[in-house]
């Protein structure tokens, strides 16, 4: 079984990467988990998990040069697929080469959390969206991260990618987030997964190139982090089948 989530946002900011961990760490009690960082222009997965070290990443993958399994590496209980940080290797890399690189970490995995760019602005930013079977939209909890949350799910759904839920992320105000969550539970698919709380110890896990979940497990925003992990449905799809949709998916064009 396998089942693919693009961990997604309109916009720069949200904490995109943290949930991605977050999640993933969750997920790994009950899963097998497998996280890659798709955002191939901004990589930030390789700070969040102290593999800014590694010669290898998903830009030698993506140049053609390395299979994904050299450069996935077990950290925090999954493998964590990082991207590089080299301009001339993102300039190189042919992001239709991402379905490969994906297809092949579906043989061996029961979820997939697809780190996505923040924007749709390119065929790299939109393939993961379109790869995934369904996205996990990332909000702060204002009327304009609601309207680019809106057009992330809008352009998921017209590639059939579905919305498994929505998650607020850096909460100061549980007043102002309720009128928010109140409108997205109009126009989102899939359920509120979690409130998670502006903390010091996601600024500081970033610093310590940990996972929230690993630095400071006790907190408030990691207990949030658990709590959208269980409400996540993990609808596990046939590997095979899966493989062959991602190794066949056609590269959109940017919105």
């Amino acid at each position: 079984m396998v089942e693919a989530f693009a961990v997604a946002s309109g916009k720069g900011g949200t904490g995109k990467t943290t949930t991605t961990l977050a999640l993933g760490m969750a997920l790994a009690r009950e899963y097998d988990v497998t996280v890659v960082d798709a955002d191939t222009g901004m990589a930030n997965l390789l700070f969040h998990t102290g593999l800014d070290g590694v010669e290898t990443t998903l830009h030698d993958v993506l140049v053609g040069e390395t299979p994904v399994s050299e450069a996935a590496y077990d950290r925090f209980g999954m493998r964590v697929v990082p991207c590089g940080t080299s301009l001339a290797a993102f300039r190189d890399a042919d992001p239709g080469r991402l379905r490969t690189a994906v297809a092949d970490l579906a043989a061996d995995t029961d979820v997939l959390l697809l780190d996505s760019p923040a924007a749709l602005g390119s065929k790299g930013a939109v393939l993961p969206v379109v790869l995934a079977d369904r996205v996990v939209v990332v909000l702060q909890p204002t009327v304009p991260s609601l309207s680019d949350g809106l057009k992330v799910q809008e352009y998921a759904a017209s590639y059939g990618t579905g919305t498994a839920g929505v998650l607020f992320n850096r909460v100061r105000d549980d007043e102002a987030v309720a009128r928010i969550a109140e409108q997205a539970e109009r126009y989102f698919e899939g359920p509120m997964l979690a409130r998670v709380p502006e903390s010091d110890a996601a600024r500081a896990s970033r610093r310590a190139g940990e996972p929230l979940l690993a630095h400071a497990p006790g907190s408030d925003a990691a207990e949030a982090y658990r709590r959208a992990a269980r409400s996540l449905d993990v609808r596990g799809g046939d590997a095979d089948d899966v493989a062959a949709r991602f190794r066949s998916a056609v590269i959109p064009d940017a919105p």
